[in-house]
């Protein structure tokens, strides 16, 4: 540690409780804290935050942790319990809220004992409601209650991070004071990022750090998305079968949405770029792209010994220039006293040794027999989940494509069944006039679906077949000529509300009226009655055609 990082003001004493790499850590003692003592249960975080840090960090199971083993005169309680319980809790109810709380207790419980002046908790938003509600009586923090929580929901882009991070951040610290900072802090963009680690030297776009080109660690760029690879990220992106849209690639002129700890080569949460200033090759970010923006300065070292652990310790991490701000909130900086995160650094280094060097994920050149093929048809998709999508399934020994319909609301998912039935019954209700619109995108669309091996589209998805059709293929066909049928189908949009009302009824009831998103469904009846056709007219053929080269008996045509 260089010798002006050492004499940094150090007047306030704090802890930092389920530190994790340091984040609270690095930023207070930019802020001029002195954190005498971290704690953290995960061994190369620790390791992480101690290089950094240069401070007593002990790998430690917080919730067993022994009051009688903390510091005496702490100014100061920071800290991050773990958020997973209350991530999954909001995502399909697999977390354990009250688990999740036991570490939540035990940080109040530290607080409580050691009676700081400030305290500070950052979780993820959802917190702060279930915060809220236990300390109301009878809840499981009430007794917590005269420590002065508050909860506030804030994004750290608002205060300079080149990231949309969303936190909640309870303590008993002026939240006015924290807000006075907004329009102090310069707001910078994903690009800003990527050329600035760009350049020799790289000049750190947050910090203001130097350092030569070849000092710069975890900067490896992995191989370009293959063509697949970047059409699933895409598909994922913009036309993903129940969320809402988002850029592909992600724009460079503004802040970057969330940096998470797991990011794969096809994920609908992973940041993509372009791979040079032109051209349609796309990357994923480095570690260390993903390291600044989540406000950690280009010196600061990841000691994992894979790259999953390095995308872990940073996307759990809390931005520590953000945490720099909290710093200055804790210890009383009155709103026009300099905030300045370059002066602050000044004299930073990187720790040594350098961590080991962890090459990121290959291109897969085979995947699992049963890989998942899920996508909407584009051209017949609606927000909110109301869309029809091609997919396969597995049924005992082969299996099965099929196009499907899903409607409803996200609690309530609903589907028709696209067979032979509802194409006769759409058929008998149609006018001539309509009959004739329809008949020849339905007719060239069943000839090209007669041609297409379905027996061995799986082994082509999964890279171990032989040369067949591939799945994407036949999405982009589905794809064109629904559009191509929507846009015949529109001048009839009374005719197509009545036989989109014919199928619903004829499927759910009279009661059909009263089902989740009708009036949705009715108000684009020309692309709900286009999908309807196409599904009821090609699942019939798909299972015919799967099981002739089968040599097997017919399928159902509905995928439970």
């Amino acid at each position: 540690m260089e010798e002006s990082d050492k004499t940094l003001k150090k007047s306030h004493r704090a802890i930092d409780l389920y530190s994790g790499v340091g984040g609270w850590s690095f930023g207070l003692r930019l802020a001029g804290i002195d954190v005498v003592a971290s704690y953290e249960i995960w061994g190369p975080a620790n390791e992480t935050n101690f290089k950094n840090n240069a401070h007593q960090a002990q790998t430690v199971d917080i919730r067993r942790l022994s009051l009688d083993d903390l510091p005496s005169d702490i100014d100061i309680v920071v800290g991050s319990p773990p958020c997973t319980q209350f991530s999954y809790s909001n995502r399909g109810g697999s977390g354990d809220v009250a688990d999740g709380l036991e570490d939540i207790k035990k940080f109040l419980t530290i607080v409580d004992h050691l009676k700081p002046t400030h305290w500070a908790m950052e979780n993820v938003p959802r917190v702060a409601k279930i915060i809220e509600a236990e300390l109301e009586s009878g809840g499981e923090l009430h007794r917590f209650r005269h420590l002065g929580c508050e909860t506030h929901i804030v994004d750290m882009a608002a205060f300079g991070l080149p990231q949309r991070r969303k936190r909640c951040i309870a303590g008993n610290f002026s939240f006015e004071r924290l807000n006075s900072f907004k329009k102090r802090m310069t707001a910078k963009t994903l690009g800003d990022v990527l050329q600035a680690l760009g350049t020799d030297p790289v000049v750190d776009p947050l910090y203001g750090v130097e350092l030569p080109r070849d000092e710069l660690t975890e900067h490896h760029k992995e191989d370009v998305l293959s063509d697949e690879e970047a059409r699933i990220n895409r598909a994922n992106k913009t036309t993903h079968h129940i969320y809402n849209s988002m850029p592909f690639p992600d724009p460079l002129d503004r802040s970057v949405r969330t940096i998470t700890a797991t990011c794969t080569r096809v994920s609908r949460e992973s940041v993509v770029v372009r791979s040079g200033d032109e051209g349609d090759q796309f990357r994923r970010l480095t570690l260390r792209e993903r390291a600044s923006l989540q406000g950690f300065p280009i010196t600061f070292q990841f000691y994992g010994t894979s790259y999953g652990q390095k995308l872990r310790m940073i996307g759990n991490a809390v931005p520590p220039a953000f945490t720099y701000l909290m710093g200055k909130v804790l210890v009383g900086t009155g709103a026009e006293e300099p905030v300045d995160l370059c002066k602050a650094a000044v004299g930073v280094s990187q720790p040594g040794p350098k961590p080991p060097a962890t090459p990121p994920d290959k291109v897969g050149s085979q995947y699992p027999e049963g890989r998942t093929f899920r996508f909407a048809i584009p051209s017949l998709r609606l927000k909110s989940g109301v869309r029809f999508e091609f997919r396969n399934q597995k049924q005992q020994d082969l299996t099965k494509w099929q196009i499907q319909f899903y409607f409803g609301t996200s609690k309530e998912i609903l589907d028709l069944q696209l067979n032979d039935d509802l194409k006769k019954l759409l058929l008998a209700g149609m006018s001539n006039t309509l009959g004739e619109v329809v008949k020849e995108t339905i007719s060239e669309i069943e000839r090209y679906t007669k041609t297409v091996d379905f027996r061995n589209m799986q082994s082509v998805w999964s890279h171990r077949g032989p040369a067949g059709t591939r799945p994407f293929t036949y999405l982009d066909m589905l794809d064109e000529e629904g559009k191509a049928l929507v846009a015949r189908v529109e001048p009839h949009i009374d005719e197509a509300t009545d036989l989109v009302n014919l199928a619903l009824e004829d499927s759910y009831g009279a009661s059909f009226l009263q089902l989740p998103g009708i009036k949705k469904l009715q108000r684009n009846a020309p692309l709900i009655l286009s999908g309807l056709l196409i599904g009821a007219s090609l699942n019939p053929i798909i299972d015919r055609r799967t099981s002739q080269q089968l040599g097997e008996s017919p399928l159902s045509s509905r995928v439970s």
